[in-house]
């Protein structure tokens, strides 16, 4: 038998995780039906699990019809019987309950309560972070490396375990088993064991976000991030434009002596970081990408979204930069396919004086 015990419990746990203690009560019921069948398969009566919200108590009833003349035993009884059970006044054609309580079921009632208690203290745990979580797809958090499962690790948030797995790491960087960091969320999907959290500390949008976080006139809307383009761990260039004439956008987003711009980078464990001046002229924003080289001369072909830029001799490699990043990133930046040549080289293919100034060609 169930005692007044369980009540207590269950109060408590309706207190502290917010389960209401009936819906724990309807479980415990249902499964107590399952476990009776199962421990007394010779008992093919219909029956039903009362629970006394009271005091705990748990009786096992029966429904029967109160006939002249038994033809099921199963759900039927005579009205001798019934009068003798139940009360004088029972009558033919009425539906009666019968308690069939058998003297070994407490322990099994018990047993079962406790596993409907932990299943649903599980199922609402599992709800509860499910729901606090879903809310922080493509926003970020902090976590702390927990461990490695395979090529995965593990990141404590506190609340939660998340999964960084391996195509959302960062070559260059160090995971170490207690090491803390932020962490872009990508996805929060239910399955049978709860929450699967996915983070990554590759995508565009961390930097975003970090952004947004460490730049307050990004956050008020004073300065717009329009494009980013990234290689994780290595080097990152993000365009944005003011909204305000009185406000600079790339000094917002540097900081008095960098101070804000260095905080980001070291979240990003030293990514490089270009902050570009966006511009609605496809030519400027091109020639403002290739920063920290100077462009002399954009030549747009719009058919195949294709620009032609022009660099003095010296800013070549600069410009280009190293394996192709700068100029790699620059197209990913801009959208546009880029075509980078010397000043001699462009001037030598035209047939072009030497002397002639490219940076005051249109």
């Amino acid at each position: 038998m169930i005692n007044i015990e369980l009540i207590t419990i269950l109060d408590e746990i309706e207190k502290e995780k917010g389960i209401p203690k009936e819906v724990i009560l309807d479980a415990v019921e249902t499964s107590l039906v399952s476990a009776y069948k199962k421990n007394f398969p010779q008992d093919r009566e219909a029956v039903e699990i009362d629970i006394n919200k009271e005091n705990g108590t748990v009786q096992v009833l029966t429904k029967k019809i109160v006939v002249e003349k038994v033809a099921n035993p199963s759900t039927e009884i005579d009205l001798e019987q019934a009068r003798l059970l139940k009360s004088d006044k029972v009558e033919l054609g009425e539906e009666i309950s019968l308690e069939i309580t058998p003297e070994e079921f407490g322990r099994i009632a018990a047993q079962t309560a406790k596993q409907v208690i932990v299943q649903k203290i599980r199922e609402a745990e599992r709800k509860a972070v499910y729901e606090r979580y879903i809310d922080k797809v493509r926003d970020i958090v902090t976590g702390v490396v927990q461990r490695q499962e395979y090529y995965n690790y593990i990141i404590d948030l506190g609340k939660a375990e998340a999964i960084l797995p391996p195509n959302e790491q960062v070559s260059s960087e160090s995971y170490r088993k207690g090491s803390r960091a932020k962490f872009y969320v990508v996805e929060v999907k239910k399955t049978s064991k709860g929450p699967r959290i996915v983070l990554s500390r590759t995508h565009p949008d961390l930097l975003k976000r970090l952004f947004e976080l460490e730049i307050p006139e990004i956050h008020e809307g004073l300065v717009e991030i329009k494009q980013i383009a990234r290689e994780a761990g290595k080097r990152s260039k993000i365009a944005v434009t003011s909204r305000d004439d009185m406000v600079d956008s790339i000094g917002s987003c540097i900081g008095d002596r960098g101070a804000r711009i260095k905080s980001i980078m070291t979240e990003l464990q030293e990514e490089k970081i270009d902050i570009i001046k966006w511009n609605e002229d496809d030519k400027i924003f091109i020639a403002n990408a290739l920063n920290p080289a100077k462009v002399l001369f954009v030549q747009l072909f719009e058919k195949e979204k294709k620009a032609l830029v022009v660099v003095n001799d010296q800013q070549l490699s600069l410009s280009i930069g190293k394996e192709g990043q700068n100029a790699r990133l620059a197209a990913k930046l801009t959208g546009w396919k880029i075509d980078i040549k010397s000043e001699s080289q462009y001037k030598q293919e035209n047939n072009i004086d030497k002397n002639v100034d490219l940076s005051k060609m249109s």
